[in-house]
């Protein structure tokens, strides 16, 4: 009873031999499962099989009496099956066969023979493991592969070595689950995790047991640290794919970026100082987070995204990531010291521009036929000509492309302006129709307002235009060209609209220009001056581009109306006091129309000159004084012809062959030298006047030709029959 009571392995030493030999006698192991069973007996069939420990440790709970307590431990609690094992070792690996299938268990007797120490069993190990004694049960791991190696060189063959190398494999596999747990378990923990310590010790045992083995060791070198590595790449990619996936892409990527500034916050403080320094855990943390997220945003860009998504995920891509996860104060500078790349490979960021290029072409607005907001009657190439929508819907697409890559925004800005090019032809082919048949019912001054709405389309078209073409694509300047003649044909058009009232009404006071009339009375060219003063008040909703172009040619053709009947030689003068006055009103006219268009801001100051110079003919007396004066006109108008100058000679009154002659030369020889290449001709201002007749000056004065014309010369009648002379 005191046996019963006490241990009975403890009183006596020789009790506890004795008692152990009696348990191995009872249960038929030497000791526990090294001795082999009696042979089978022929009616037998299943004592065929060796006995497997588990059976061993059930034979040892039926056995009455006390029983050593690491015994006892471990026959009480319920001893897995082989196949448990395996489903311990493997996780998601596939059932095994039957029972008999499975492999047996490691058995020992060769090293027993040789007197070596007993090994723990294999269940023990696997104990270890689950309790997450990971130092000792890979120490005896290293022990167990290490009697493996040791029977596999037997020259007869031991099955058991066979079954001892799956058995370490299993357990591998086990405590390799067990590490890469706990790897996975530190960083959510957000504090110093004390199991970590014994994953960095099994590391080092295993790499110390690699560099034990020799060259070609069946499985070694088991190079744990790299595997390390890869585990920290998956931890940090479920903790990633643990986000939830919020309705909108944008608060999808704030949550990853949260998530992985969190952690590697975390790894920085409390994961990263438990390793050892050679172990440069920050940056394989680092990059595994670095691929995890990569992953996570090749599969976005897989996804249909439409444009602002691709926008944002570009964005986020190029600027985003950088500014808040690269740049943050507190992990930031340790990533960036890792060079880690960029998030997604190139060819796949290149698809996801071009995607997003392809789509806003397709978005792209195209002008219609559209009612007029205002309620007038008729229809307009533009639903807002004030506004001008189409610049402004492109104008975001410009403003953001460049802000993710020079690249991406020098391309987008390339298909835009193809984009706006087939815009502006469009809208230039729908203004001339429109301005053609502008509609019934309209009110009188509803030509004037169209222009003037539809022209003040073109300036923010232009600027857009050049913005676009200073993004430097190669192949931009084309597209610039067109896009600047399809505006200029609109402006053509709409100030051809706005004119073509004002000189139907100034043709009448130039009709009177340039007669005997017009040296004794200013009424023509002061109601020239009104019209023109009133119609530029009409001109105030015009934007200044538009309004200068506009001003600049009304000054143009004002200045060719106005120079037209002097070229028409329809005054002769037959006297120098005759020249004098008619260069006098040439002279203060002249000073007229240029301060009237500089008070209406003409960007055409070169036009003033004309005038001036036509003058200087008609006062100038000495022929090398005229010379020089033809050549300074030639020189500021180089569309001057030969047949303009003699004009303004018949005007002078100049007869004298050889003198005309003279003067005219340099015209001529100036012609020739223009012909040239590489002389421009800029300002074009005579071309504009069709060139008159050369008219021929009589060697006498008029008035002596009037008077004659008036004397009758009386014609000889025929005499009748029969009158007497």
């Amino acid at each position: 009873e005191e046996e019963e009571d006490g241990d009975p392995f403890a009183a006596n030493p020789e009790s506890r031999y004795r008692r152990r030999a009696t348990l191995e006698r009872l249960v038929g192991l030497a000791p526990f499962g090294r001795a082999r069973r009696p042979p089978p007996k022929d009616g037998d069939g299943d004592s065929g099989r060796a006995r497997r420990r588990s059976e061993d440790f059930g034979l040892l709970r039926r056995l009455p009496g006390r029983r050593k307590a690491s015994v006892e431990a471990l026959a009480e609690r319920p001893v897995p099956k082989r196949s448990s094992l395996l489903r311990l070792a493997l996780g998601t690996r596939g059932r095994r066969g039957s029972a008999g299938e499975r492999p047996p268990t490691v058995e020992s007797e060769g090293v027993a023979a040789m007197g070596a120490p007993p090994l723990p069993p294999v269940l023990e190990i696997l104990e270890l493991i689950q309790r997450r004694e990971l130092v000792a049960a890979d120490e005896q791991i290293i022990a167990l592969e290490a009697e493996c190696v040791a029977l596999s060189p037997s020259p007869s063959p031991v099955p058991a070595a066979g079954r001892q190398a799956r058995d370490v494999a299993l357990l591998y596999e086990a405590l390799l689950a067990q590490l890469w747990a706990v790897v996975g378990e530190a960083v959510p923990a957000g504090r110093p995790y004390p199991p970590l310590r014994s994953v960095i010790r099994v590391l080092e045992q295993e790499e110390a047991a690699d560099r034990r083995h020799p060259p070609g060791t069946p499985g070694r070198p088991r190079a744990l640290r790299r595997r390390w590595q890869e585990a920290v790449g998956r931890a940090a990619g479920e903790r990633l794919a643990q986000v939830a996936p919020p309705a909108r892409l944008g608060a999808r990527l704030a949550a990853l970026a949260a998530r992985l500034v969190g952690d590697l916050g975390a790894v920085r403080c409390h994961v990263a100082p438990a390793y050892p320094s050679e172990y440069g855990a920050f940056g394989v943390y680092a990059r595994g987070y670095h691929r995890a997220l990569a992953q996570q945003l090749g599969a976005l860009a897989q996804r249909p995204l439409a444009v602002p998504d691709l926008y944002l995920l570009l964005d986020w891509h190029s600027n985003t990531y950088p500014r808040e996860v690269l740049g943050h104060p507190e992990v930031g500078a340790l990533l960036q010291a890792q060079a880690l790349g960029p998030l997604l490979p190139p060819e796949t960021q290149r698809s996801l521009e071009s995607s997003c290029i392809a789509a806003v072409k397709v978005r792209a607005p195209m002008p219609g036929w559209w009612p007029c907001p205002q309620g007038t009657v008729g229809w307009w190439p533009c639903p807002h000509p004030q506004r001008c929508l189409c610049p402004q819907l492109l104008r975001a697409h410009v403003d953001r492309a460049p802000q993710i890559t020079p690249e991406f925004g020098m391309e987008m800005a390339h298909s835009l302006l193809g984009v706006l090019v087939t815009f502006l032809h469009s809208f230039q082919r729908k203004v001339e129709r429109f301005l053609e048949a502008p509609g019934e019912a309209t009110p009188p001054d509803g030509a004037t307002g169209r222009a003037i709405a539809l022209v003040n389309c073109c300036p923010p078209f232009r600027t857009f235009v050049e913005r676009l073409a200073q993004f430097g694509h190669p192949e931009s300047e084309e597209p610039r060209r067109q896009a600047h003649a399809a505006l200029d044909k609109v402006t053509r058009l709409c100030n051809h609209v706005l004119t073509q009232r004002l000189f139907e009404d100034l043709k009448p006071y130039f009709n009177k220009l340039m007669k005997r009339k017009w040296l004794t009375s200013s009424d023509a060219f002061d109601a020239i001056v009104m019209h023109i003063t009133s119609f530029t008040q009409k001109l105030r909703p015009l934007r200044p581009e538009p309004y200068q172009v506009l001003v600049s040619e009304v000054h143009r053709r004002v200045l060719i109306e106005y120079v037209r009947p002097l070229l028409q030689v329809r005054l002769v003068c037959t006297s120098a006091k005759m020249r004098a006055r008619v260069a006098a009103r040439l002279g203060d006219e002249a000073r007229q129309l240029r301060e009237l268009f500089s008070r209406l801001d003409s960007t055409s100051p070169w036009l003033d000159s004309v005038v001036p110079r036509l003058r200087e003919l008609l006062v100038l007396e000495d022929t090398a004084a005229l010379q020089m004066e033809v050549g300074v006109l030639v020189r500021d108008f180089p569309d001057v012809r030969r047949k303009h100058v003699a004009a303004v000679l018949d005007v002078r009154g100049l007869r004298g062959q050889a003198a005309r002659q003279e003067i005219l030369g340099v015209v001529q020889d100036l012609e020739q030298s223009e012909a040239e290449p590489g002389l421009p001709r800029q300002r074009a201002f005579f071309s504009e006047l069709a060139v008159t007749r050369e008219v021929r000056c009589l060697p006498f004065h008029l008035p002596r030709l009037a008077r004659l014309s008036r004397l009758r010369l009386r014609r000889p009648h025929p005499q009748r029959p029969g009158q007497v002379r």
